[in-house]
């Protein structure tokens, strides 16, 4: 049968004292649990099995209801019979099934189901009416929900953009990255601060929200690679010539229970020093009790050098820059540079800095050492490699008389720059806040040890005769002293064995 809205049936006085009963507990049990409590309940008191449909299927049913195939097939009949002749219900049997579905209320242009209830014939005759009353709290709780649902989407597609723009911000596409964030605001500035803040993983929406109420005019990123961390980037153009950030009012939920890293002004393309740096201060706020340090600048080892870098440079990472993908899916030498600067940043982790498969990685680092000649598990080779990416992106023009190998000429190798006076200098540098007065000597011999044995605690614990959480112990200790991340990646650890290295050669 079919008619145009049950609604219209009479009831006794006690019925309707039931129905009034019913309508109340309908409301109680949304607002417990929304649609889902609420077909739950609509099944319990019915013995039906309640659904919301829509022409492709069932959208959503109880659990403890499951429906079999003749039941799907008379609710999608129900379905069709009620959007084909354009009624506001429908009452189908068939093979000893009843069937009856009805409209939800909906906002114009979403896909709005229909409330239908299957059972077996005989059904009550309040059932119609029962399920006509169900529609009004269905209809607010499913728009409810449906709304939730959307912005849920626009908060993940917006996170998604600006994760998408911090990845080509990391890999110096800073042209790409602006065109990709002009839909969003703020805009880029031209000169920032990093700030990599540290909390539980759990409050990482909630430190979003309070950071978005404080700091203004910024852009505040989910780390894709620590769910721990939020990454923040301030303009700092106003205040670009002076030594300390400003000085925001962090909200509680930050300031009580997170760690701040602060980067040192840097221009937009250089996003990715400035997480290092930022990183790195990281480790300095988890040992003060404010939470909160900025970068101890270091002049970097590439400009120290000066020029004779970028020409060992260019021949070290030569074989890359030539390599070209012999298949459409192939890395070329592009994508192979940025994925050892990623693993050499973010060790296994790069994977989802890359947003690639772990065997993925593990086919472009081999391919990467045979093209380089080079052992990845060596920390020796891992600090070349870092220091030639280093010196490449900082866009160090050699001398002319600094020919690469395609010129003929003679580049310096690393162990020649690594014995200069000036990087001798720089390395004594690295080391002295272990070698300060009050300070154990054992510090300095454990991280020395660690780093001529690959930063492999298991064989430096046994060449120092020590128990590997003691020298994590340690070492935790010389991150302190250095302020430097030593055990957590991106790491310090390849311009130490570098300064360890030009220690030896000195």
């Amino acid at each position: 049968m079919y008619g145009d809205d049950p609604r219209a049936d009479t009831a006794t006085a006690g019925g309707r004292t039931r129905r009034a009963d019913d309508v109340l507990d309908m409301q109680r049990v949304a607002r417990r649990g929304g649609t889902a409590q609420l077909l739950q309940w609509l099944a319990v008191r019915t013995g039906a099995a309640a659904l919301l449909v829509n022409r492709s299927g069932v959208v959503a049913s109880p659990p403890s209801f499951p429906v079999g195939e003749a039941e799907r097939d008379l609710v999608l009949r129900g379905v069709r019979e009620i959007t084909a002749r354009g009624l506001k219900s429908a009452a189908i049997d068939q093979e000893g099934l009843a069937c009856v579905v009805l409209y939800l209320d909906g906002p114009p242009g979403a896909c709005v189901p229909l409330l239908a209830a299957v059972m077996p014939r005989p059904a009550p005759p309040e059932l119609p009416l029962l399920l006509a009353d169900a529609t009004s709290v269905l209809s607010l709780c499913w728009q409810v929900e449906h709304a939730r649902r959307q912005q849920r989407r626009l908060r993940i597609a917006d996170a998604r953009t600006r994760e998408a723009v911090l990845h080509l911000l990391m890999n110096g596409h800073t042209t790409a990255a602006r065109q990709v964030a002009g839909a969003l605001r703020p805009a880029l500035p031209d000169v920032v601060r990093v700030y990599v803040i540290e909390g539980p993983p759990a409050a990482r929406g909630t430190v979003a929200g309070a950071l978005a109420r404080v700091v203004v005019d910024t852009w505040i990123v989910p780390c894709p690679v620590y769910a721990d961390h939020m990454m923040v980037l301030a303009p700092a153009s106003s205040e670009a010539h002076t030594d300390s950030p400003p000085q925001w009012a962090w909200p509680s939920s930050v300031a009580d229970t997170c760690w701040i890293g602060v980067s040192d002004v840097v221009p937009l393309r250089d996003t990715a020093t400035g997480y290092a740096q930022a990183f790195h201060a990281l480790a300095a706020a988890r040992h003060r009790t404010e939470r909160l340090a900025s970068f101890a600048g270091h002049p970097d080892l590439a400009l120290t050098i000066g020029p004779a870098a970028a020409a060992w440079a260019g021949v070290f990472l030569a074989p890359l820059h030539a390599h070209c993908a012999r298949r459409s899916q192939d890395p070329d030498g592009t994508e192979l540079l940025a994925t050892a600067a990623s693993w050499l940043s973010f060790s296994s982790r790069a994977t989802a800095h890359l947003k690639i498969h772990r065997n993925t990685l593990t086919a472009r680092l081999t391919l990467i050492q045979d093209l380089l000649g080079l052992d990845l598990n060596r920390l020796a080779d891992q600090a070349a490699l870092a220091l030639a990416l280093r010196t490449s992106a900082a866009d160090i023009q050699p001398r002319p008389h600094h020919r690469t190998r395609g010129g003929g000429g003679t580049a310096p190798s690393l162990d020649e720059l690594l014995a200069l006076p000036h990087v001798v200098a720089w390395a004594q540098r690295q080391f002295h806040p272990l070698q300060t007065p009050g300070i154990p000597t054992c510090i300095a011999q454990t991280l020395t040890t660690w780093l001529r044995l690959d930063a492999r605690i298991g064989p430096t614990a046994a060449a120092l005769s020590l128990s590997a959480s003691a020298v994590r112990k340690r070492l935790t200790r010389s991150e302190a002293l250095l302020q430097r991340s030593l055990l957590r990646s991106p790491s310090a650890i390849h311009d130490q064995w570098l300064a360890l290295r030009a220690l030896d050669l000195a």
